[in-house]
């Protein structure tokens, strides 16, 4: 499919080659040596990965720490969050349901709560009515929703939580790779690679302040993230690596680190700039689509475009689109249930264009969008 006009890289991206190469070549490489001594080969390499990660999000490379997803580096911080009975965890209206179920199984476990934040009428965090105590523990902050293309206020929020002492966490998996992160100010951060960063599959990562550690307390520990110093006694580690397993794909996380440096290239800011102007080409040629409706929220927004037809139901679309070479997906109640609970909503078309979609295939995206919405 030469002609294949790709509008899913909020799904799962399409590499660029430097990736390719760096994950095919060190797995080319362990049949040669095997995975010890490839790995050995490459220590410098994977250490420097830390600072190349530092550098994307605006970060020391001590709070930064490689897993194999967001999901994983979520589990790992919201894990080591300490909660008790009457305790509150704030989420926002978009939060994803991998997040909302061990929220609610630890809600269940502590005697916590589970509360919805309020958003504006952009559908963002509404920042000014935040009702924040001292039983606010924590801030789990969607940065990106996956099922719309607004951006909720970060460094604002976080500034709310300091006053009350509260933790945020800051889900960027939608965010991380089309969106500047530097300057952000957050607690605890999550992305994963696959998505706009352009990396393999599999790949993840977790930033956790160095302030921020010693309040945690992590459970899901092995001898990577702590040392075995007597029969009875262990010393975690001084960084955002006790969070990490001892065991991980060598290949994949070369292949992350490569995304990164990649994307540092282009820049975060120019990457930004060029998603937007090409999501928002997107939505205008959308909106004057008849029988199309756009579903976006967002005072300010991303590169995540959203839209139904009234002729057509979403996952039919989706597939007569795909038979056009056009690829897009479909967001679902389930992934983000209380704001499309709220919009009235089952289920959108999510198209998200990155910075190497030209305008002349959104351009041909929209004639067979029209075409297939009929």
């Amino acid at each position: 499919m030469n002609d294949l006009i790709f509008l899913d890289s909020a799904g799962s991206s399409i590499p660029p080659a430097p990736v390719v190469d760096e994950v095919v070549g060190h797995l080319r490489r362990e049949t040669e040596v095997g995975g010890y001594r490839a790995a050995a080969e490459r220590h410098d390499d994977l250490e420097a990965g830390y600072g190349v990660l530092a550098e994307l999000f605006g970060c020391a490379p001590s709070e930064v720490a490689f897993t194999d997803s967001a999901t994983r580096s979520w589990l790992a911080a919201f894990d080591a969050v300490p909660l008790a009975a009457g305790d509150r965890v704030l989420v926002t209206e978009v939060e994803y349901g991998g997040n909302a179920v061990p929220m609610l199984r630890r809600a269940e476990e502590t005697g916590a709560t589970v509360e919805v934040m309020p958003s504006d009428r952009h559908g963002q965090v509404d920042v000014a009515a935040l009702d924040l105590d001292e039983r606010v523990k924590l801030i789990s902050l969607v940065h990106v929703p996956t099922n719309g293309g607004l951006v909720n206020p970060v460094s604002e929020v976080t500034a709310k939580a300091r006053e009350a002492g509260a933790l945020v966490l800051l889900d960027a998996c939608q965010s991380t790779g089309q969106i500047d992160l530097r300057g952000l100010d957050y607690d605890m951060l999550v992305c994963t690679g696959r998505k706009w960063l352009r990396g393999p599959r599999g790949t993840g990562a977790l930033v956790v302040r160095d302030d921020v550690r010693r309040r945690l307390r992590p459970r899901l520990i092995d001898h990577s993230g702590a040392e075995w110093t007597g029969p009875g006694r262990y010393e975690p580690r001084d960084d955002a690596r006790v969070f990490e397993l001892w065991e991980f794909n060598v290949a994949d996380r070369l292949g992350l680190i490569a995304a990164a440096r990649y994307a540092l290239a282009k820049g975060p800011d120019v990457i930004e700039t060029e998603v937007r102007e090409r999501a928002e080409h997107l939505r205008e040629g959308l909106a004057a689509l008849p029988g199309i409706t756009v579903h976006d929220l967002g005072e300010r927004r991303s590169g995540i475009v959203t839209f139904t037809s009234d002729r057509v139901p979403p996952v039919e679309l989706k597939d007569r689109l795909w038979e056009e070479n056009v690829a897009v997906t479909v967001s679902q109640l389930s992934s983000t249930r209380i704001d499309m609970t709220k919009r009235g909503l089952d289920e959108v078309v999510r198209a998200s264009p990155h910075y190497f979609v030209t305008h002349e295939e959104i351009d041909q995206a929209l004639e067979r969008i029209s075409r297939s919405g009929r």
